[in-house]
């Protein structure tokens, strides 16, 4: 309670300012009378309020700070506490009210207002503003700067409201003495023209006294409503400069930064969004707005009313009232968001959702009549035009979309009006000419919303749009890794206010690294090392040797345009395989760090050769195979110790079987490097032996075995396992020639029932190779990859009826 303790000793002054902290929003009586409870909780907390591991034990704090104010309120019994007593229970339920969908911002709040009374407490000691007892942990928080903000235009505006009532009280005062004093300005002169006599006389200066009076009471009133009248026009104009630098605030900084989180959340960034924070923000700007465009033309009926102008005094309230009025209007066009983006990568004739929403529709009472939204699909040169003149062409758009119209709906429970496009399909799209190395998978598209609505009474009417994130479209599947290098690229590198949908050409390997780590934690788990990350730079830039590669600028070509060396992919070709397979495959392994990956071939051979060691090995990604991976090991070679790597897995063979399952096959495996014992590095991951010998309907199941040949035949590992056999048998990934970095040892697959078995896959090896081949002698027709994916070659299992 030391801090609370040094509040109450501060001058008068001062004490006035730490008092002005504490609003109905937090009020000062729960300060007082929790001052020990909320200091020692607060006190030397690093709490980050966006990093979820600390959301949960911030969001206790709330429920124990509420617990603790219906506690100390219930065990206040004196009839001296009972106003207390009802103020701390009314606060309680307000905090549960106010602050049970996002308790946080509560937190938030006790933060702020512990740190702008250190502030005060520092100014007053003469403390530099930068130095903070040890251990307070207290930050300057945006959200509780805001509401305070708030608060203090609140409170302006009631102040304002009083000062309007005040004027129209005195208009009204003035109105009848000026009444009062026509009629005696009458009376008066009814008086003159009478006969004169003594009575007449004494008459006539009692009246004139009381008109000199009425006069010199009106001159005093026109004074003082003259003065209410430049006061309040001030008062107004103040606010008003306040609105403008807070509405900026929150909407060129805070909505901006959601946007630009939700666009990174594209690339896999986490998303702590805060959309309801800034609708609270929003809706108390709009009904704050609202009051003041109201209280001034209030001020303005009652000027005509009155006309009554001071000389060499500038009428603001005019340009005031436009000013209001074009705040209101850039509130709701800015608030009219897409709090759903549709996908980035978008397949023709394939459902997608999205969600618009207005952030101040509750508020303003939209759904009245609620709105209408529609969509349609503008190119980049459209959605250019666009921005630049504020409309299109009406019918224009860049395709053709199903069920792209709907209607807001308001949800009381959530305070949110919007509308959820849940079975929308692109059925067509007009692609623009291109140009040079163009393709369409480097062609941006945009989701255009629109819509209209009334405030007011259709006092105002309002047309709003949005424009949705870039959008790539393709027709085939095997369109989809270009089109997410696109995608990628512009999540990362787009900067705010840029023309659409321009990006730089070239960016930082520094930053290009941050996106692939961030793409790749998403994808699969565990983020990238700095060894990954210099192994990924060397291969990006073509450049083994590179050694100060932070600040070299990596091209958008570089990235996913010209093939790597001796190869017939791009670096993003063979991130994105790489990427896939880990995530569809290997993620339990690779999060566990079984999996080093990112490793050349020569490094991998040294690291092996270095464990002196035979039987030890790691698992690497291939340069030569897209979507593959190998597995090196140390064995005896006719020259002592040699490192051999196996043909590469890719994600067809971990179909048949696992990459866990087929380490625990190879007996000649027993350490994972540098030197984990194979079983407990991966035995959580083998499938299962089932107990039962055969199946429900009486028939044998055979499992499947890989087996290097010259390596020991297939036999039983130390920790048994059952692999998922499908009832389709594909082969191994083919032998891609010369184009392997690497002789590579091929592994076979052997039933251990039956040598049939292994004819009937290398068989179906066979046949898989001759529709590998088929594929690349046709490959000038995309389409083949479509079928070459589904390619299966069926033959029956060999079955065992049950003795």
């Amino acid at each position: 309670m030391a801090l609370w303790a040094k509040a109450q000793s501060l001058p008068p002054e001062a004490l006035q300012q730490v008092r002005a902290i504490y609003t109905d929003r937090f009020p000062i009586e729960v300060r007082h009378f929790l001052a020990s409870w909320i200091e020692e909780k607060m006190w030397g907390l690093e709490i980050e309020t966006d990093n979820p591991q600390h959301e949960q034990y911030a969001a206790n704090i709330v429920a124990d700070l509420i617990h603790q104010l219906e506690t100390k309120a219930n065990s206040m019994n004196s009839e001296e506490l009972l106003i207390t007593k009802y103020k701390l229970m009314d606060s309680a339920n307000a905090f549960k009210q106010r602050y049970a969908r996002c308790p946080l911002d509560l937190f938030r709040l006790m933060r702020h207002c512990l740190n702008s009374e250190l502030k005060v407490i520092q100014q007053v000691e003469n403390v530099p503003m930068g130095s903070m007892p040890p251990g307070t942990g207290l930050m300057p928080d945006s959200a509780a700067e805001i509401a305070q903000q708030v608060d203090v235009l609140r409170h302006r505006t009631t102040e304002t409201g009083k000062l309007l009532r005040q004027m129209e009280q005195e208009q009204e005062n003035f109105a009848l003495h000026y009444h009062e004093c026509t009629k005696l300005k009458a009376h008066l002169q009814h008086l003159q023209s009478q006969l004169i006599n003594q009575q007449n006389i004494e008459l006539e200066k009692t009246v004139r006294r009381q008109k000199d009076i009425s006069e010199q009471t009106l001159n005093q009133k026109v004074s003082s409503l003259l003065q209410l009248r430049l006061q309040l026009a001030d008062k107004l104009s103040e606010s008003v400069t306040h609105l403008v630098t807070l509405q900026c605030r929150v909407l060129d900084e805070e909505l901006i930064r959601w946007k630009r989180e939700q666009q990174l959340a594209g690339n896999g960034a986490q998303f702590n969004s805060n959309l309801d924070n800034i609708q609270d923000w929003c809706e108390s700007l709009a009904e704050i707005i609202w009051l003041n465009r109201q209280q001034i033309k209030e001020v303005e009926r009652l000027k005509q009313k009155l006309t009554l102008e001071p000389p060499g005094v500038v009428d603001v309230l005019p340009n005031l009232s436009i000013q209001i009025t074009q705040l209101l209007s850039s509130l709701v066009t800015s608030t009219f968001i897409i709090e759903k983006q549709p996908p980035q990568v978008m397949k023709t004739n394939t459902r997608f959702t999205s969600t618009v929403r207005l952030l101040v529709g509750g508020k303003l009472n939209v759904h009245m009549t609620p709105p209408q939204v529609k969509v349609t699909i503008i190119s980049e040169a459209q959605a250019n035009a666009l921005l630049k003149n504020d409309k299109i062409a009406k019918g224009e758009a860049s395709g053709e979309i199903l069920n792209n119209t709907g209607t807001m709906e308001y949800h009381q429970a959530t305070r949110q009006l919007s509308v959820s496009f849940r079975n929308m399909q692109l059925k067509k799209i007009k692609r623009a000419e291109k140009k040079g190395t163009e393709s369409v998978m480097d062609e941006k598209f945009s989701l255009l919303f629109q819509s209209q609505f009334s405030v007011g009474g259709g006092e105002l009417v309002f047309q709003v749009w949005t424009l949705s994130l870039p959008v790539v479209v393709i027709v085939h599947g095997n369109q989809e890794p270009h089109a997410w290098a696109t995608v990628t690229w512009d999540n990362a590198f787009a900067e705010p206010g840029r023309v659409p949908f321009a990006v730089p050409d070239k960016v930082a390997w520094c930053h290009v690294a941050e996106a692939l780590n961030m793409k790749f934690r998403y994808a699969t788990g565990r983020p990238l090392t700095e060894e990954n990350l210099c192994f990924l730079a060397e291969k990006a830039f073509r450049n083994p040797n590179m050694s100060d590669f932070q600040n070299q600028m990596l091209t958008w070509s570089q990235f996913c345009k010209e093939p790597l060396q001796e190869r017939s992919f791009t670096f993003w070709e063979w991130f994105y395989a790489v990427m896939k397979l880990t995530r569809e495959h290997l993620r339990g392994p690779w999060m566990d760090g079984l999996i080093l990956g990112f490793i050349r071939k020569k490094q991998a051979q040294d690291m092996l050769i270095a464990t002196n060691t035979t039987s030890t090995f790691l698992l690497r990604f291939s340069d030569s195979e897209l979507g593959g991976i190998t597995i090196a090991w140390v064995g005896d070679g006719e020259l002592g110790s040699q490192v051999f790597m196996l043909q590469p897995f890719t994600h067809k063979d971990f179909a048949i079987r696992s990459l866990p399952d087929r380490i625990a096959d190879l007996q000649h495996l027993v350490h994972l490097y540098p030197d984990i014992p194979k079983d407990q590095a991966f035995s959580k991951y083998y499938t299962p032996l089932e107990n039962q010998p055969t199946s429900n309907n009486g028939y044998v199941k055979p499992f499947l075995v890989t087996h290097v040949p010259g390596w020991g035949g297939p036999g039983p590992s130390s920790t048994p396992s059952y692999p998922n056999t499908p009832h389709m048998f594909q082969a191994p990934s083919p032998e891609a020639g010369s184009a392997r970095d690497t002789p590579s040892v091929a592994s076979h697959v052997s039933d251990s029932v039956s040598s049939e078995l292994e004819w009937i896959l290398s068989y179906a090896g066979a046949g898989a190779q001759s529709a590998a081949g088929e594929a690349e002698y046709n490959g000038s027709n995309m389409d083949f990859l479509e079928d070459f994916d589904n390619f299966d070659v069926y033959l029956p299992h060999p079955t065992y009826r049950q003795a």
